[in-house]
């Protein structure tokens, strides 16, 4: 691995994680009106666009935390989808 997949690793790492505790905080409270749907949305075209980015360029640490990504974000939309009402 040379250094230039080392720092996209670790740059994914820390920005997948972050979302780790936002998804498990919908699902323990069981709530999602906070959050924006328009924020879902475009963080699913963002991501989704960047794992086909990573994908078309082999990058595997882009296509790697892009497709852990995509997953949390759908889970994130869930929740909103079924408890974004108030």
């Amino acid at each position: 691995m040379n250094l230039a997949e080392l720092f996209g690793f670790l740059g994914g790492l820390f920005l997948t994680v972050g979302m780790v505790p936002q998804v498990c905080k919908l699902f323990i409270l069981k709530s999602a009106y906070e959050i924006s749907l328009t924020f879902i949305v475009s963080l699913i075209f963002g991501i989704f666009f960047w794992l086909i980015y990573g994908i078309l360029n082999m990058l595997f640490p882009v296509v790697f935390w892009n497709a852990i990504g995509l997953i949390l974000v759908l889970l994130m939309l869930y929740a909103k989808l079924k408890w974004g009402q108030k």
